[in-house]
């Protein structure tokens, strides 16, 4: 069962990351193990020869794993990246980007998950993701 929701989720984003633009990314759902978000789409996502960027497309990921783990775990923005691995499978449309995390293992250390990324009304998944985040450890005594 989820721990935040998506506005507890996009609050701590704003509390956090006071310079992370509020209108990057929107959290659709926050559902057990699992986060939905948007990406618009952005002219300075583009990069030459008009296809989003890898490097946004890997921050999509990296910010739906981010999120995934805050739903399950809580307000803990000291979780971080420790791998990421992404396949490019095909040209995303110049359109809005969508991400769907899946938590495969969350332990009390490490949190394991893949993310789909499409482009919006596409049924293709245009990116693949696998995802490690370090959790920190809980202080004894510590509200879980």
């Amino acid at each position: 069962m989820p721990l935040m929701t998506a506005g507890e989720i996009e609050a701590l984003m704003r509390e956090v990351f006071p310079a992370m633009p509020e209108d990057l990314y929107h959290i659709e759902e926050v559902a057990d193990h699992y986060v939905r978000i948007r990406m618009p789409y952005r002219d300075d996502f583009l990069r030459p020869g008009g296809t989003l960027s890898g490097p946004s497309l890997m921050t999509l990921v990296d910010t739906a794993m981010y999120y995934a783990v805050l739903a399950m775990i809580g307000p803990e923005a000291l979780a971080v990246t420790t791998n990421l691995n992404i396949n490019f499978m095909r040209r995303p449309q110049p359109v809005d980007v969508i991400a769907e995390c899946r938590l495969l293992k969350l332990g009390s250390r490490l949190a394991v998950g893949d993310v789909a990324i499409y482009s919006d009304g596409s049924p293709d998944m245009v990116a693949h993701a696998t995802c490690t985040y370090s959790i920190p450890p809980r202080e004894r005594g510590a509200a879980n």
